[in-house]
């Protein structure tokens, strides 16, 4: 005790030891889980994952002082965001709660290349009492100078997925200038690449192409193909049993189909979200004539062009089996005709044709008929 002034001073004698009981039963029995992810799908980076996952699983079960929870993992992932990782989600939400003491990964890089990301998972962690630990960094996010490190590190790997980002757009918009055209062919129907790069004919699949601008051609609507192809059977091109009639206009409307392409339709504004944008004239793009092999002719091709373009302006637009369905349209106000049935159930019954917004909307069509 020590007075100087009139201020007095108690000396409170410690009574804990200078560990708490706590910190010390969190280093004897460490809760810990490891992190592993690889970006492509190919054998060689899947072979890299099994591998990971082996590892850490090996590696902590051998610690005495811990005790083994889970290798969380994501598969075939590239992101620059945590959004779309499934098994990093799940991880955090265990660790925040309470499932988890330590994170073990191999790299800042693999765990989050956004820094805002990984400063706002680490901080989360740390306020839960949960560490981090990057291999090969050998940074501790719950020692003094983690944090720091980490934001460095993270700022190195946020920009080096800057500059590999840039490279891939450079190489790309290179070949859209060279004309080189690649088809994502998994998705695409009708073709598949060829030998020397170039898109290649798959016959089978292009016999459906040909239905669908045939029967469009015909008069049939794109709902109405869309059911008949979903009726027989047939796959769409990413396999799916039903189709949607986006799709079927999708295949109506690619120039691709006729042997050219357009280049750079789209572009990605942000290399952090990878979120996408239609060119609208931002950048340059390419139109390429006689890329590859043609399934549709150059005028048929037109034909459906000018099809869509008709239906689109002209309204009440309806398919049927009279080969007049699509082919009148009203003088009054554009609208379609449709076959109408009078007296259906009286030996009166009669069919006549008649303007399909004569009784239609507010303003209906003065026509007669």
């Amino acid at each position: 005790m020590s007075a100087e002034r009139g201020v007095t001073v108690r000396v409170i004698p410690a009574t804990v030891g200078r560990f708490a009981e706590v910190t010390t039963r969190r280093v004897a029995l460490k809760r810990v889980a490891a992190y592993a992810r690889v970006s492509t799908d190919n054998d060689e980076q899947l072979s890299s994952f099994e591998a990971q996952r082996d590892y850490y699983t090996n590696h902590i079960k051998s610690n005495p002082e811990w005790t083994f929870v889970e290798v969380y993992a994501d598969e075939g992932i590239s992101a620059t965001t945590t959004k779309k990782r499934d098994g990093f989600n799940r991880m955090i939400k265990d660790a925040l709660n309470g499932k988890i003491d330590l994170i073990i990964t191999k790299s800042v890089s693999r765990f989050a290349r956004n820094t805002v990301d990984t400063l706002t998972t680490v901080r989360q962690l740390k306020e839960k009492g949960v560490e981090v630990y990057f291999e090969k960094e050998n940074i501790y996010t719950l020692d003094s100078k983690g944090e720091l490190l980490i934001t460095i590190m993270s700022s190195l790997a946020q920009e080096e997925s800057r500059s590999i980002s840039e490279n891939v757009t450079w190489g790309q918009r290179k070949r859209f200038a060279d004309g080189k055209v690649s088809l994502p062919y998994k998705r695409f129907l009708g073709y598949e690449k060829g030998e020397d790069g170039i898109p290649k004919i798959v016959e089978k699949e292009a016999v459906i192409v040909r239905l669908i601008y045939k029967l469009f051609l015909e008069g049939k609507t794109t709902s109405l193909i869309a059911k008949h192809l979903t009726e027989r059977k047939i796959s769409t091109p990413g396999g799916k049993e039903k189709w949607q009639q986006s799709t079927v206009l999708s295949i109506l409307q690619n120039e691709k189909y006729k042997g050219d392409a357009i280049l750079q339709k789209s572009f990605t504004v942000d290399f952090l979200t990878k979120k996408k944008k239609i060119n609208e004239g931002e950048i340059p793009q390419y139109y390429v004539e006689n890329s590859h092999p043609a399934i549709i002719t150059p005028e048929v091709f037109d034909l459906v062009q000018h099809e869509i373009k008709k239906r689109k302006e002209a309204k009440g637009y309806k398919t049927g089996s009279s080969c007049f369905s699509g082919k009148i349209v009203c003088g009054e106000c554009g609208s379609f005709y449709g076959s109408k049935v009078w007296h259906s159930t009286s030996k009166y019954r009669r069919v006549i044709w008649q303007c399909n917004s004569k009784f239609k909307n507010k303003n209906k069509c003065s026509t007669p008929l």
